[in-house]
């Protein structure tokens, strides 16, 4: 496949027949990733998602665009996925859960069910969320970290069980904004 310049996608690809897929990781918090598949869409071209056939994801599961979900990943049943999402390899999301955009989760992180993943959180590997629990926006879940109580806005949160650190998720990703 040939490689074309984010500048020229338009003039070498009709929106109206190609799709795209913004693969970039959690840099900046996801803010580049987010960035990028806002200006895909204002260009016209429709976001393409990819779902490993070698994940499990019940049938009701709802997956927005833009999502990438890699191998062995198990996605219960009445998910939410959000637009603009990474799972990567060896995820369990619990039913019910909704995981909304902009999120990259690491892996081998299990999310319990009925739980909330606020937009642009990253979840690190082997990181655990027990039931019911809320991650607000902007999160950041250290690897094997075990959230049991919600989570507040803006923070990276580390250990076992999980606890703010003093420096910002901000500050942590060189994101000058929230």
């Amino acid at each position: 496949m040939p490689i074309v310049s984010f500048e020229q996608l338009e003039d070498l690809y009709d929106p109206t027949l190609h799709r795209v897929f913004v693969a970039v990781t959690y840099t900046k918090l996801n803010r580049v990733r987010t960035r990028l598949y806002k200006e895909v869409k204002k260009k016209g071209f429709a976001p393409a998602s990819y779902v490993s056939s070698k994940s499990f994801v019940w049938r009701d599961v709802e997956i927005g665009d833009n999502c990438f979900i890699f191998e062995n990943n198990v996605i219960q049943r009445r998910v939410k996925i959000g637009s603009n999402v990474i799972l990567w390899s060896g995820n369990h999301i619990g039913h019910r859960t909704v995981i909304g955009d902009n999120v990259f989760m690491s892996l081998n992180a299990v999310v319990a069910g009925y739980c909330v993943i606020g937009e642009n959180c990253f979840i690190g590997i082997n990181s655990s969320i027990t039931d019911t629990k809320k991650v607000a926006r902007d999160c950041v879940i250290g690897a094997g970290a075990v959230v049991i109580r919600d989570t507040e806005e803006g923070k990276v949160y580390v250990g076992n069980p999980a606890k703010p650190t003093k420096r910002s998720s901000y500050a942590t990703f060189g994101v000058d904004e929230a």
